[in-house]
């Protein structure tokens, strides 16, 4: 009943004690202002802010919480892995001021690069170390945190461009779809384009200066989504009566005018364009 009413109150505040050396080395730990609803995801959000760390990943990192048990007479400390949803205040609320600890660490994760000149055309590309499981969304919402762009993330895509000779495409990424999965696929595939070119007699290096890694003929691109209201809009075929086929017309295959002629009525297909109804992937 307690922590229900405080959870229900957002003016209900207290404070916590973050220490959070693996953001940066010169700080040691935050004191900050929190409430009970406050979520160890929002959390790190207030810390990346606070830190000037745009650019980070949020997803790189987690909380944990270090607590007292005494077993057998003698303290023991325990390490806890919070959730992203766990409330850091309503934890601390548990034990005896200064009985726990919070910390933030960090997950494994990679570089990855992705051309952004759409957002800035002074920009080539950012590379930015991003989490395992890190999904092309949020890798689309943190390249408009590092430009300051308050767009929204749906009107915008992330490609995956193949380059090889003779390979040549690009195809749009799914929002749920994990850059660094995507990108450690490569090499297998950039491997498979080499033997399928060493067959035909062909290379995908055509000189020694030439960088052999996947990363040299695989790219991330951001683009432009096109106006989904255009595109969305399904265009239609001019209405009038002589389409309506669904009246007692349809039932002969012609019908008598005025002066004594007769008018054939052709079958007429649907308005719609059959060709628009195709997805590209």
């Amino acid at each position: 009943m307690y922590f229900a009413a405080m959870r229900d109150s957002e003016q209900y505040q207290t404070t916590v004690k973050i220490y959070c050396r693996c953001l940066r080395p010169d700080i040691e730990y935050k004191t900050l202002v929190i409430n009970y609803q406050t979520s160890c995801k929002e959390l790190i959000m207030i810390l990346l802010n606070k830190a000037k760390m745009k650019h980070r990943d949020p997803k790189l990192f987690y909380l944990t919480m270090e607590v007292g048990v005494r077993k057998s007479g003698a303290p023991v400390r325990t390490l806890l892995v919070l959730d992203d949803d766990a409330c850091p205040a309503e934890l601390q609320a548990c034990y005896p001021r200064g009985g726990s600890r919070f910390s933030i660490q960090m997950r494994r994760g990679g570089l990855v690069r992705v051309h952004d000149s759409v957002l800035m055309p002074n920009s080539q590309y950012k590379s930015l170390l991003i989490s395992e499981r890190t999904t092309i969304d949020d890798l689309i919402e943190l390249l408009l945190r590092c430009h300051n762009n308050s767009e929204r993330i749906e009107r915008f895509s992330i490609y995956e461009v193949c380059n090889i000779p003779g390979y040549e495409h690009e195809r749009k990424l799914h929002p749920d779809d994990l850059p660094l999965n995507i990108q450690t696929a490569w090499k297998t595939r950039f491997d498979c384009g080499n033997s399928a070119n060493s067959s035909t007699g062909t290379t995908a290096a055509p000189n020694a200066n030439m960088a052999t890694s996947p990363q040299s003929y695989f790219s991330f691109v951001l683009k432009r989504n096109p106006d989904n209201s255009a595109q969305m809009a399904r265009r239609r075929l001019p209405w009038s009566k002589s389409l309506d086929i669904s009246t007692s017309e349809s039932s002969s295959s012609a019908s008598s005018t005025s002066d004594g002629s007769e008018t054939a009525h052709i079958p007429r297909s649907s308005s719609y364009h059959d060709y628009e109804n195709y997805f590209y992937i």
